[in-house]
């Protein structure tokens, strides 16, 4: 059996590749990314383990987003090491009059100790700051919200 030992990319689809990879330099240059790839259309940050890509969708995809290489998913969450982190993200989000979805808050459905912020995108995609003590936990209580 394979065992996964990490994720090593994420690749998500955005409508105006200008606008978002100004928005992902502020809010991943904040959270220790640097941007290491840039083509016409397509960026990369690496956090030296991860890399977060974007790239402009299609002309098709921007008409339909839930269809495959267009802009979509739930959210992705980034876990960070101390609540103030979380809370210093949300000032940031803040400073700059980022979408704030869900302001910093304990989430005990979600596991003791879970604290978060959750923003947007420019396209609307979900994100989440996250803080989870102690770490390598029990997971979700109840059924995570849409």
């Amino acid at each position: 059996m394979a065992r996964v030992v990490g994720i090593d990319h994420l690749v998500i689809r955005v409508k105006a590749f200008e606008r978002s990879r100004q928005f992902y330099d502020q809010v991943l240059g904040f959270l220790g990314f640097k941007r290491k790839y840039d083509f016409a259309k397509a960026a990369g940050w690496s956090n030296g383990k991860t890399l977060f890509w974007i790239g402009e969708a299609d002309a098709e995809g921007k008409k339909h987003p839930h269809r495959t290489g267009n802009i979509g998913f739930h959210h992705y969450a980034f876990e960070l090491g101390k609540r103030q982190d979380v809370d210093d993200l949300y000032a940031l989000l803040r400073r700059h009059k980022l979408n704030v979805v869900d302001p910093p808050a304990d989430y005990p459905d979600y596991g003791e100790g879970y604290y978060a912020v959750f923003f947007t995108d420019p396209d609307g995609l979900k994100l989440e700051g996250m803080v989870f003590k102690p770490p390598r936990r029990k997971r979700v209580k109840k059924k995570p919200r849409p």
